[in-house]
């Protein structure tokens, strides 16, 4: 067997754990596969003789080129007007209402819901790296330091930072899937039915609502705060109503909303304590395109 054959071979064996790592830094699987295969690429013009951890050396890899990838995507951000600097819904993974696709499941573990992805995007770039790493994948703060061009102490600081932030913003959802789906599906009918007072009822009262409608739909990029408020956009979708698909979006009660079999839009839900909390809507066809919803075609 020739070296580079090797090589691939180990590099299949941490490739699930890779995407996992990148998913978590980048908030997308499409870009998440773009790092993966860079760190492949890095891998096989790098001698690697002396790297006695080959796994650990590819997680800082990857961690550099998401870093790097992070940045870029701050410089070149465009942001729509009126739309709240820094608002983005993550890509979701969505799997049919029935069960978690399995290509997901590794890159759902530790409750990767769009919550914490919508935290974690929030954070600046090293600190989003530091936290992942450290607090994800229990890399040392030594091997750390390197990628964010810091020392060990200054990464654990970025660290810091970030779980902070992620301990009082991100919430955590009731985990009951057929809670989740019931509360859902209350919501749902009366947002089809036009009726404003379930929908208050089945919103907390700081609920959020962010939509991402991408370059093409940039009108429909905002964030809306509060049960009245968003209970009165959601009325404005309710011709939408037929189209809705129930899903499973990142581990979570979800809709895939296609007219014709197209994709409009996936909404994912946070749901505490039976009331929406948080509702995240895509609707951004380039990143749309991207995501598998062929199994909700009409």
């Amino acid at each position: 067997m020739d070296e580079q054959h090797w090589l691939a071979q180990r590099f299949e064996e941490h490739r699930n754990h890779l995407r996992g790592v990148a998913y978590r830094m980048l908030g997308s699987i499409s870009e998440a596969d773009d790092a993966v295969q860079e760190a492949w690429l890095r891998l096989s013009r790098s001698e690697t003789s002396g790297v006695e951890n080959l796994g650990g050396w590819l997680t800082t890899v990857v961690g550099r080129v998401c870093l790097d990838m992070l940045r870029s995507r701050t410089s070149r951000r465009v942001v729509p007007l009126g739309e709240p600097l820094g608002t983005r819904v993550p890509e979701p993974l969505v799997s049919r209402a029935d069960g978690i696709d399995p290509e997901h499941e590794a890159l759902l573990a530790d409750s990767v819901g769009l919550a914490l992805l919508v935290v974690l995007q929030a954070l600046t770039p090293a600190q989003r790296l530091a936290f992942v790493l450290h607090d994800m994948f229990s890399v040392p703060f030594e091997e750390i330091a390197p990628v964010v061009e810091r020392s060990p102490s200054a990464a654990r600081q970025l660290a810091s930072r970030a779980r902070r932030r992620v301990q009082g913003e991100a919430h955590v959802p009731d985990a009951d899937l057929a809670t989740q789906r019931e509360v859902v599906d209350a919501f749902l009918a009366a947002s089809r039915d036009g009726d404003f007072d379930t929908l208050l009822a089945v919103l907390d009262p700081d609920v959020v609502l962010r939509m991402d409608g991408g370059g093409v739909r940039a009108v429909l990029s905002r964030e809306i705060r509060g049960a009245r408020a968003v209970a009165e956009q959601t009325l404005t979708f309710s011709g939408l109503s037929p189209f809705v698909r129930p899903a499973l979006v990142n581990g979570a009660a979800g809709v895939v909303v296609a007219p014709r079999g197209r994709p409009f839009s996936v909404m994912g839900f946070t749901i505490i304590g039976g009331k929406i909390v948080e509702i995240d809507i895509l609707a951004d066809p380039a990143r749309l395109s991207r995501l598998d919803v062929s199994v909700f075609d009409d």
